[in-house]
């Protein structure tokens, strides 16, 4: 399930030749994929508890993607499951002016999951080494010094986000980065199908439309983020997204599988906690 998707650390990958949107295993049937994806969805809730229950780590899921790849419904199908109460998603939008006088790491330090819950990140601290390099005039707007401004800032904002996911990871969260890879052909097929279809009007802007001309910009600081940010500690799975119950059911699979590779367990309870409980039975017991 994994060994297709992931962006090898220390190994440089072609965005183009290396992933394909269209993707999906030949064996699988998108009618089966479906009863697959149900009992992930169940298995995942069931180690959401387990976490949720021992409290020694957290997870953060990254979502990184075009405008139309499908991020906010693979949210939606892939975690409907989990309990709210270990659950918190956060859609990280322009900055506000507060956010900009604060380092670009800032405003996503302040929203990191706590351990024992899954934080799920629509967009992230990554949409600096992105949306900011696409449109350099972004940046120089930024309350930053000029001097900073320079040619090696993305090479040292690298090693910023690649240090704080170290970070991250030392301390006992599991950070998993997913980039949903729609093809450039599908993302207008979506676009259009959100103008057509009034209840989904809302989802769409001119704007969408506009940003498909830097359509390959995008790609190339994609590819560089890719190449210098996927690390052993915590590398990008870049997902199939032309279709979404495949994209849907590899994301499931990952999850599951880290969760699975932490081999979580319910907290024993000490002798004492224990014989508390026997008594606390005996009288529940004896009580009419």
């Amino acid at each position: 399930m994994i060994r297709p998707f992931i962006v090898p650390p220390e190994q440089k990958i072609s965005l183009a030749n290396d992933y394909d949107p269209a993707y999906r295993a030949d064996h699988l049937k998108k009618s089966k994929a479906k009863g697959q994806l149900k009992e992930g969805i169940k298995a995942l809730a069931e180690y959401q508890d387990v976490l949720y229950a021992q409290s020694t780590h957290a997870v953060l899921i990254i979502f990184q993607a075009m405008d139309a790849a499908g991020k906010d419904s693979t949210i939606k199908h892939v975690m409907s499951g989990i309990n709210p109460q270990g659950c918190q998603v956060h859609s990280f939008k322009a900055p506000s002016i507060e956010e900009l006088n604060h380092g670009y790491l800032w405003r996503c330090s302040k929203a990191l999951p706590e351990r024992g819950k899954i934080g799920i990140f629509n967009r992230s601290y990554y949409e600096e080494i992105l949306v900011t390099r696409v449109h350099p005039e972004i940046l120089e707007q930024r309350p930053l010094s000029v001097s900073l401004i320079d040619n090696d800032i993305w090479n040292r904002r690298f090693e910023e986000i690649n240090n704080f996911e170290k970070y991250l990871v030392d301390n006992g969260t599991i950070v998993l980065k997913f980039f949903l890879n729609v093809s450039k052909e599908e993302q207008k097929e979506r676009f259009l199908e959100r103008i057509n279809r009034p209840e989904k009007n809302w989802k769409f802007s001119v704007n969408d439309a506009k940003a498909r001309s830097f359509w390959d910009d995008y790609m190339t600081v994609y590819e560089d983020m890719f190449n210098h940010t996927s690390t052993n500690y915590a590398p990008w799975y870049i997902i199939p997204a032309d279709r979404k119950w495949f994209t849907r059911l590899v994301v499931a699979g990952i999850i599951y599988t880290k969760l699975q590779e932490l081999d979580l367990k319910y907290p024993r309870v000490s002798k004492e906690k224990h014989q508390e409980l026997l008594d606390a039975k005996k009288i529940l017991e004896s009580q009419r």
